[in-house]
């Protein structure tokens, strides 16, 4: 049984296995620059007013949630058949239910972040109007970090607030439950829309 603070090791190359383990303050390092270049377009180059920033506030945060919810449930914890397949899923997502406390694996590197993002500004950019696109994509980014935060919270902090309390039992349930279940961690909504609060009993490993 390997401890707690011990992280399983990925990969043999040392720069590759680097790679995989992140410190928590690296998203927002990585990411607030780029919010805030994002909204600075926004309002100042493409001139959106409050009106028009509340509305894709609201359509950015609202759309990230389904996102987070399709994303965890349908590709993290994809069946896969293959053998690079199921490589890539452990990559991941796999290694964190296997050591799920593992402080410097709770964000996501950012390598797969970026490239993620960078697909999901190509996929809505066919959607939403230019004008607008920077201004959601802002939102949309602000929601994944706060994701990435309440992620690491519930594996790292007690959570004593009511909130925090009840995100951090919902989560780690979704890790030491006998279910398929449970894929929503900044919040429930989405496991209530498609039923899967409680789901289909997991195959023993």
């Amino acid at each position: 049984m390997k401890n707690k603070t011990e992280s399983l090791r990925l990969f043999e190359n040392p720069i590759l296995e680097a790679v995989t383990h992140v410190h928590p303050i690296v998203p927002l390092i990585l990411w607030t620059p780029v919010c805030g270049w994002l909204f600075y377009r926004a309002i100042v180059i493409k001139g959106l007013g409050p009106v028009d920033m509340i509305t894709w506030a609201f359509l950015g945060l609202f759309i990230w949630t389904l996102s987070e919810y399709v994303l965890h449930r349908y590709l993290f914890h994809y069946p896969a058949k293959s053998a690079l397949g199921k490589r890539l899923i452990y990559l991941f997502h796999g290694i964190h239910h296997d050591q799920p406390d593992d402080a410097t694996r709770l964000v996501m590197p950012p390598v797969p972040a970026i490239l993620l993002m960078g697909l999901l500004y190509g996929f809505f950019s066919l959607f939403i109007p230019s004008l607008y696109i920077e201004a959601f994509m802002g939102f949309f980014a602000v929601g994944y970090l706060t994701y990435d935060y309440i992620h690491y919270a519930t594996h790292h902090f007690s959570m004593k607030s009511k909130v925090g309390s009840y995100l951090r039992k919902y989560h780690l349930r979704h890790h030491h439950s006998k279910e398929a279940s449970k894929y929503g961690v900044s919040n429930p909504m989405w496991d209530y829309i498609f039923g899967s609060v409680n789901g289909p009993k997991k195959e023993s490993k």
